[in-house]
């Protein structure tokens, strides 16, 4: 696309921003904020930063690979605000001694378990502001999964990774886990000498041949982007400064997939400013992982669902480096303030992927979207939490995964999308450049962003948005701009010749993309008849696909219609996988009827112990499942 000179001002002066800033400078510069921060509130964590707040960690650990544990020495420095004690989050953890920076054993004391785990409380002699925690995990420690060989991609050696988001480092990691405090870290991780660690921070691209490993991050990030993976991995470059982990036999399939990530870095950077992380990697993990990706900086954890074979999905990738800037450089303070990451993230993501691929994509990206989010607010318990489709929530009480719907994200999206509309999108642009450099390594609330943009871009350009209907007010306002896409309006005029009784063999599909097909089957109408299914299958062969969104999208509609021949591809597909996005529809439609829960309970029976703790807390509700013992319906 062809700037338009405001655009290319902004773009020039990111270019000699990043010529200017050395990794060492913005190290600094981070420094230097995390120093000014005051600390919102955090009902999630039981730190009181504004006492005692962690500013480093030096993170010492063993793996073990057979006993399911890691065990080790957390060591932090500390900044003292005046209190005698510093907390710590755990959950799960096992304490065996705290020391002081000169070595004396610490007084500590560990509070009542609640949802959030349990607090760590270390007395700090004066002047003391190091602190050594020496600990354990549980063998089921939520944040962790450990996977059999059988559970791999080659079936030879077990699997680890972590996944922090929201409040889960906290059982692996006793610290300050809130996403209002950031901190610098280094680790070192020993891992059986056949396997390599990875985690967010440098990485190595070779294996270790005693299997010890060395990281460092050196920019200020919140606890939830602490990461660690361990597995045979191979590594392959896709550009100067990106490249991708996986297990041996899928990295050269891995690297083709996703050729276009050092092309996104650019186009990212042309938008809104350098890149500051480094390099820009992605680790394709088996696939159990709960979530498309996770922005983990400098390696983003990524589903192999991705991996469809033409490079259909990689906008997924675009969302996670997008994160760099929103979630990563500019964080929410607490997780009532999720919108921020996501809204921010959505935007930048379509920005990055409309540059690459054109605005046909965009907007079909972009309904698919805003039809994620009509469903989501339909399926919201208006009884109990209307206030879950507001921006803005309250989550007091809650675990904060609760939050993590479509709304912050595609109506975070669309009141961004709002304001580009009314100031245009140069200014926009500008706007967001200022705005990421202005609270680099920061974490923010809502209320410091709609007092920055009003100051900085509404009341300047004299415009009008109403902030709090669209942040504090449940649903979709009455101004959001509903996207449009021309290449669905197609899909639209078969799905009428589909309705009026044509064949499957008589639509016009052949130049149809992964999104057309999603809109297609996301509107096939309830009440197919087994030979229509058929019909479909057999000219379209949607249960052999490859491409995870479409076979989700299919099985569905097969559990919607109850066209039993893809039961067996929907057991296999629901054993396998373990992205929440892809088990919430399917189960919740089998759970819609007597038969679908038969099916549901037998499935997940087998499945659950192939699922990350996160997606195992969503289905057991979903479910209303009881380990080891389900209930009747």
């Amino acid at each position: 696309m062809q700037l338009s000179s405001p655009v290319l001002a902004v773009a020039l002066y990111s270019a000699a921003f990043a010529a200017c800033t050395s990794p060492g400078n913005a190290s600094q510069d981070a420094s230097d904020n995390s120093a000014k921060t005051s600390y919102a509130m955090d009902s999630h964590s039981f730190s009181r930063p504004e006492e005692a707040v962690t500013t480093h960690l030096e993170l010492d650990i063993h793996v073990d690979m057979v006993e399911h544990r890691i065990s080790g020495t957390a060591t932090y420095d500390l900044r003292r605000n005046g209190g005698d004690s510093v907390i710590f989050d755990t959950d799960g953890l096992t304490i065996e001694r705290v020391t002081l920076g000169d070595g004396s054993e610490a007084k500590f004391t560990l509070g009542e378990s609640t949802f959030m785990g349990r607090s760590l409380n270390v007395a700090l002699p004066k002047g003391m502001d190091k602190v050594a925690i020496t600990y354990s995990t549980a063998p089921d420690a939520k944040a962790l999964q450990w996977l059999s060989p059988a559970q791999t991609a080659e079936k030879k050696f077990p699997f680890l990774f972590t996944q922090g988001e929201a409040i889960l480092t906290r059982s692996w990691i006793p610290i300050q886990d809130s996403p209002g405090i950031r901190i610098t870290y280094n680790a070192h991780v020993t891992v059986p000498s056949d396997l390599m660690a990875v985690m967010s921070a440098t990485n190595p691209q070779e294996h270790s041949p005693d299997g010890s490993y060395s990281f460092g991050m050196d920019k200020p990030i919140p606890s939830y982007l602490i990461a660690l993976a361990v597995g045979d991995l191979g590594f392959k470059a896709t550009g100067k400064r990106t490249g991708v982990y996986a297990e041996r036999s899928v990295v050269d399939t891995a690297a083709w997939e996703l050729a276009d990530m050092e092309k996104m870095v650019e186009a990212a950077e042309a938008l809104y400013g350098p890149y500051r992380w480094g390099r820009y990697d992605v680790i394709i993990l088996p696939p159990s992982f709960p979530f498309g990706g996770m922005e983990n900086p400098c390696l983003t954890f990524a589903t192999p669902t991705i991996l469809a074979g033409d490079r259909s999905l990689t906008s997924l990738v675009a969302h996670e480096l997008a994160h760099s800037w929103s979630g990563n450089l500019v964080t929410n303070a607490t997780w009532n303030d999720f919108w921020l990451n996501e809204g921010f993230t959505v935007y930048f993501e379509h920005r990055i992927t409309e540059e690459l691929y054109g605005k046909d994509y965009n907007d079909m990206t972009s309904l698919l979207g805003y039809q994620d989010l009509l469903e989501n607010i339909a399926q919201i318990d208006t009884s109990a939490h209307p206030e879950d489709s507001a921006l803005l929530v309250d989550l007091a009480g809650r675990n904060p995964d609760d939050g993590m719907t479509d709304v912050p994200y595609e109506k975070g999206y669309g009141l961004l999308r709002l304001i580009e509309s009314k100031v245009g999108r140069p200014k926009f642009d500008a706007f967001l450049r200022g705005y990421f450099d202005h609270f680099a390594f920061q974490s923010i609330t809502t209320d410091t962003f709609k007092d920055y943009i009003r100051k900085n871009l509404l009341e300047p350009e004299q415009v009008q948005v109403d902030l709090a209907n669209w942040i504090d007010k449940p649903g979709i306002p009455a101004d959001f701009i509903i996207p449009v896409s021309d290449k669905f309006n197609l899909v639209d005029a078969q799905l009428a010749n589909w309705n009026n009784g044509a064949a499957a063999k008589e639509l016009a599909t052949s130049d149809w993309g992964t999104f057309q097909w999603m809109h297609f089957l996301r509107h096939l109408p309830k009440g197919q008849t087994e030979k229509r299914m058929d019909d479909l299958d057999a000219t379209f062969h949607f249960t052999a696909s490859g491409n995870s969104e479409i076979l989700a999208a299919w099985l569905e509609q097969c559990v919607k219609n109850d066209h039993e021949k893809a039961y067996g591809k929907l057991d296999e597909f629901l054993t396998t996988v373990g992205r929440r996005k892809f088990l919430t529809p399917l189960y919740h439609e089998l759970m819609a009827t007597d038969k679908g829960k038969a099916i549901a309970r037998k499935i997940y029976g087998h499945a659950r112990p192939n699922y990350h703790s996160v997606s195992v807390r969503t289905m057991d509700e979903m479910l209303l499942w009881v380990p080891e013992r389900p209930v009747a319906f």
